[in-house]
């Protein structure tokens, strides 16, 4: 096969693993979101409870590739997971948006607590994430 044709073979297989992860985790996330009913000037917790499990999932996801070999096996994880799945399903925008409606309300303080909740959150989440996924690594017959 010509070296064209094979570098779209594999950028098509990519896109389609991003892609088909992109779908999972935007339905993951008007699923979820959904279950949660925000009064208008009330805290975002569907966008919380997302960005949070998100965090945790992604720091847990490229824990476990993080000082394997790059096989092509792993590279599709990769792009299914971490870019498709959680690049669809964390809300970094509606985050900031939800932020500056609530400021623009009024509830600066409501805003305040839930950036830095989202934040330090966020990263406690990617933290255990990791923590988790390194116990999983040191136990897994499949570590290298």
């Amino acid at each position: 096969m010509p070296q064209v044709a094979m570098k779209y073979k594999y950028k098509l297989k990519d896109n389609l693993l991003v892609g088909g992860g992109g779908f999972l985790g935007a339905i993951s996330r008007y699923e979820l979101g959904s279950l949660f009913k925000i009064p208008p000037e009330g805290f975002p917790f569907g966008t919380f409870v997302i960005n949070l499990s998100g965090s945790f999932v992604l720091g847990f996801v490229l824990t476990l590739i993080v000082g394997r070999t790059i096989t092509p096996a792993i590279n599709n994880w990769r792009l299914l997971l971490a870019t498709g799945f959680i690049g669809a399903y964390t809300t970094f925008s509606s985050f900031t948006y939800e932020i500056l409606m609530l400021y623009r309300q009024g509830n600066i303080a409501m805003g305040l607590v839930y950036s830095l909740a989202s934040l330090s959150g966020g990263l406690l989440c990617v933290w255990l994430g990791v923590k988790l996924a390194r116990q999983f690594k040191a136990r897994s017959p499949l570590s290298e």
